[in-house]
């Protein structure tokens, strides 16, 4: 199994200017916990928007699919495809703090936008697709990536927390696998998508706090366990993930939504991402105690609201089992 080390001790800046950064996330506009009452939290995840989250546990930061365009600004998704930011993120890329590593689902600028892609730090570890490796190595010797790390489906590697902190002979990691994920339904689109490359291929990711033993690296025990679906429609692939994590719980999903439409909000052609019917069934599938849903309403390309998620999660039974997060709030949990 692949390795990478994190140390929450360097102090490195997210971006390559120079200006200081604050050195924590500000405070969250709410702070929610699990709907059935909780206790003890020990780790959180902010929303920023879009796809973009923060997860923070024993000092470490990783950020997912990171999005900083602001409303009125503008995304490649395609050809003869563009898509039209409609709401702020919760915080700008230089209120950033440190940054640990990135989890990228996919390579499309809604999810690593222009900005975003000149100002990270280039050593900044990012764990993502085959196809976006090559896409983030391949830009000449100073603006290529250098810690870019693939997953195929199924695919894992070890974040080993390197701190210091060893109780009991153990010492927290964080175990990342790449999970099946389609942008483009099957069929004859799927075909020429293969054809033409004008949808990239996309990752979920089954995401493990835990620990692992002092002195065996290759252990680990997991304490919280996190799916995040990616972008991706309703496919047979994903009915793999609960005969592998067959007995085994899934503490929270993250579920991006919003029915993406192609090639534009007037000519609606192709849905490319969930939406809330297909969103409630890949619940009922996963059966995750918790459900979060994320990247529902930042772009206009984006033509099934949240609202439409929430009234079908009533209709189903679920409200007990979904938190809502807006642009800035906190989920805190407990690692075991």
């Amino acid at each position: 199994m692949k390795h990478l080390s994190l140390d929450p001790r360097k102090e490195e800046p997210p971006t390559r200017d120079h200006a200081p950064h604050p050195t924590s996330l500000p405070s969250a506009k709410e702070t929610k916990v699990h709907p059935a009452g909780a206790g003890g939290e020990n780790a959180s995840l902010f929303f920023i928007g879009t796809a973009t989250t923060i997860l923070e546990w024993e000092g470490i930061r990783i950020m997912t699919d990171p999005n900083f365009l602001h409303a009125g600004d503008h995304v490649h998704l395609g050809p003869g495809v563009t898509g039209e930011r409609v709401t702020n993120p919760a915080i700008d890329l230089h209120e950033l703090p440190r940054i640990d590593a990135v989890l990228l689902s996919h390579y499309h600028a809604d999810h690593f936008d222009q900005k975003v892609e000149a100002s990270l730090r280039r050593s900044l570890p990012i764990i993502t697709t085959p196809h976006a490796k090559s896409c983030l190595q391949s830009k000449g010797p100073e603006e290529s990536f250098t810690e870019v790390h693939e997953l195929d489906f199924f695919q894992s590697m070890m974040l080993d927390i390197n701190d210091g902190t060893i109780t009991a002979g153990k010492k927290p990691a964080i175990k990342v696998t790449g999970m099946p994920g389609k942008h483009v339904p099957p069929g004859p689109l799927s075909i020429a998508n293969d054809l033409l490359k004008a949808v990239p291929p996309t990752n979920g990711w089954m995401v493990e706090l835990g620990y692992s033993s002092a002195s065996n690296d290759e252990s680990f025990e997991n304490g919280y366990r996190i799916y995040i679906s990616g972008d991706t429609l309703m496919v047979d692939e994903l009915k793999e993930i609960p005969e592998r994590y067959k007995g085994q719980n899934i503490d929270l999903m993250l579920i991006h939504l919003g029915g993406t439409t192609i090639p534009s909000p007037s000519v609606p052609l192709l849905m490319v991402t969930m939406d809330a019917k297909q969103g409630i069934e890949l619940v009922q599938l996963i059966q995750p105690d918790v459900t979060i849903p994320i990247h529902y309403d930042d772009y206009n390309v984006f033509l099934s609201p949240l609202s439409d998620f929430k009234k079908a999660v009533e209709e189903a039974g679920l409200s007990s089992k979904v938190v809502y997060l807006d642009r800035k709030d906190r989920y805190k949990f407990k690692v075991k």
